[in-house]
């Protein structure tokens, strides 16, 4: 008993002690994460005044390795379930298809817009991509021999054009985008250590000497926080085709 009573007191000492050495806007509930190189999160964070005397704004800071943070307005298997449509990849499962024939329809869907250098990586890369959801877990439609099924989509085509309608598009029947986000989710939670700061609302970016350094952001009870990445992802609109 007398050891519980000591490292009670020594408990209750270390709490003191960190209460005066925090600043006040920690005590009052405001949440900070950072990450070492070694992948450790340690209870730290630091107040910037040099934005906002009157709103204290608390840095987040994520400074080595796959620590990531994700900052979303929805639970992230909640942002857009209602994607039907699949993932075009020149798998060939269907019948004969190969990857330029992809990069020719989407750069022609682009009207010639696209960057052609981007649409080049994405066409050849989007099998290999594929493959590795499914071999996350991703439960594709099958055809009767077992392979991914592919079904006809808008804007798809086989040599060039003019091979007829390319069955290239892969899917989970009618809920691809419910399916990849909780496939992804799964995936990410549990590799890479992934902290979600759910129902934050992006207010801004810091940029410096033209480049984007962090992000300004303000979860439900309007508490304002900075996070200074090494490298920030801005994700918008749909990501699926």
């Amino acid at each position: 008993m007398s050891g519980v009573r000591r490292l009670s007191r020594l408990l209750s000492t270390r709490r003191l002690a960190l209460a005066k050495a925090w600043p006040a806007v920690l005590q009052t509930g405001t949440r900070g994460f950072h990450f070492t190189v070694d992948g450790n999160k340690r209870a730290s964070a630091k107040v910037s005044d040099s934005i906002s005397a009157q709103y204290p704004v608390v840095d987040h800071e994520f400074d080595a390795g796959f620590n990531t943070a994700c900052v979303t307005k929805l639970f992230p298997t909640r942002s857009h379930t209602a994607a039907q449509g699949g993932i075009n990849a020149a798998l060939g499962n269907m019948e004969e298809d190969n990857w330029r024939w992809h990069f020719y329809d989407t750069v022609k869907g682009s009207d010639w817009l696209g960057d052609q250098d981007a649409i080049h990586y994405m066409t050849e890369q989007a099998p290999a991509a594929v493959v590795e959801l499914e071999n996350y877990g991703m439960p594709f439609s099958r055809t009767e021999d077992g392979k991914i099924y592919q079904r006809a989509f808008g804007g798809q085509s086989l040599k060039f054009g003019k091979g007829g309608q390319a069955h290239r598009c892969c899917c989970v029947a009618d809920r691809t985008g419910h399916s990849l986000l909780h496939t992804l989710y799964g995936r990410v939670s549990l590799c890479y250590h992934t902290s979600y700061f759910v129902e934050y609302f992006a207010l801004d970016l810091l940029m410096e000497d033209g480049e984007c350094r962090g992000v300004i952001k303000k979860n439900p009870t309007k508490t304002t926080y900075q996070t200074q990445p090494k490298t920030t992802l801005l994700k918008m609109g749909k990501g699926l085709e």
